[in-house]
């Protein structure tokens, strides 16, 4: 039952007393993820982003021109992949990519009260399988 090998004892010991409590009727205690559990978000500079991306974050800031309908539209963060924010919070934006006939796979997607100016701003160029922070 006790094993000392990979912190297996806390987990078997964790998992006793939130048994225990609930038995007794105490309120269980949550334990929430520390520092080291969370892995270090991606980020990539504006410098960084492709060209396309670069005219496309200043667009934002300028509250436009687009050019597709879809772009400054609701984003529902459903692969959760961003900070959980209320419905609304985040807005997407094509990125347009050099050669493709459609909207393609690259996105900046935003979130904040302020369209023009948002609170932050993410990149992905696989159609939100993976997203990268931008920072100056």
């Amino acid at each position: 039952m006790w094993c000392k090998s990979g912190g297996g004892w806390r987990r078997t010991l964790a998992s006793v007393l939130l048994a225990l409590s609930t038995v007794v009727g105490l309120p269980a205690i949550a334990k929430g993820p520390s520092a080291a559990d969370k892995p270090a978000e991606a980020t990539i500079a504006e410098a960084q982003l492709p060209v396309q991306g670069q005219r496309v974050l200043t667009l934002i800031y300028q509250g436009g021109p687009f050019k597709h309908d879809k772009d400054g539209t609701v984003f529902g963060n459903r692969e959760r992949l961003l900070p959980l924010q209320a419905r609304g919070y985040y807005r997407e934006y094509t990125v347009r990519t050099p050669g493709v006939s459609h909207r393609g796979a690259r996105r900046i997607v935003c979130g904040g009260k302020q369209v023009t100016a948002p609170d932050a701003c993410y990149y992905t160029e696989d159609h939100y399988a993976s997203f990268r922070r931008i920072v100056p």
